[in-house]
């Protein structure tokens, strides 16, 4: 029992310790770009059967990519006036996890025991793009993902929520020096 705690132990601090994955062109000008909006047709809940994309969902995750970019110095403006439009996708996957443990010998090494323990649990991803207005180009894609819980609160949603985008936006704009 002891091994299964470490085990589990481990493994949560393993996903909590999950970063963001980015890519970017590296012959962009971040310096110019100043302004956002959003592509017109961007949808979460598009073509998606899965009770936790959502449009309140959606909504929460617009809103904290906003705010996100508003305190990185951008603004929100008309698409006619932006200078990068943004996108976003959602997945939500099932997995399975294992876990097999073999423990019970007695004195005379006979009497093994096997243990195996299956569960499955949801991974979201969300992947945000940055799209260059002018060359309509992909210039910056950042993504992440973890491990859903069911059983959330409203406010306990947008929190994940909120620190996710943020996570993920940490990179935007990506400093000269960032190495890929």
């Amino acid at each position: 029992m002891k091994n299964l705690l470490i085990a589990s132990t481990v493994l949560l601090l393993a996903a909590c310790a999950k970063t963001p994955s980015l890519d970017y062109d590296k012959s962009a000008d971040f310096s110019n770009y100043k302004t956002f909006s959003w592509v017109p047709n961007a949808s979460l809940t598009e073509n998606v059967i899965n009770y936790q994309i959502s449009p309140l969902t959606e909504k929460r995750v617009r809103e904290a990519v906003n705010a996100q970019l508003e305190k990185n110095g951008m603004k929100l403006v008309d698409m006619a006036q932006a200078d990068v439009l943004l996108n976003y996708h959602a997945s939500v996957d099932t997995k399975i996890n294992v876990q097999t443990m073999n423990m019970g010998y007695n004195y005379w090494g006979v009497g093994h025991n096997t243990y195996t323990v299956t569960n499955e649990y949801d991974v979201g991803t969300l992947i945000l793009d940055v799209v260059d207005k002018s060359s309509n180009q992909l210039v910056w894609r950042g993504a992440k993902e973890g491990r859903l819980k069911k059983k959330q609160s409203p406010q306990e949603r947008t929190d994940a929520i909120v620190d996710t985008v943020a996570d993920i936006l940490s990179s935007f704009p990506p400093q000269k020096t960032d190495n890929i």
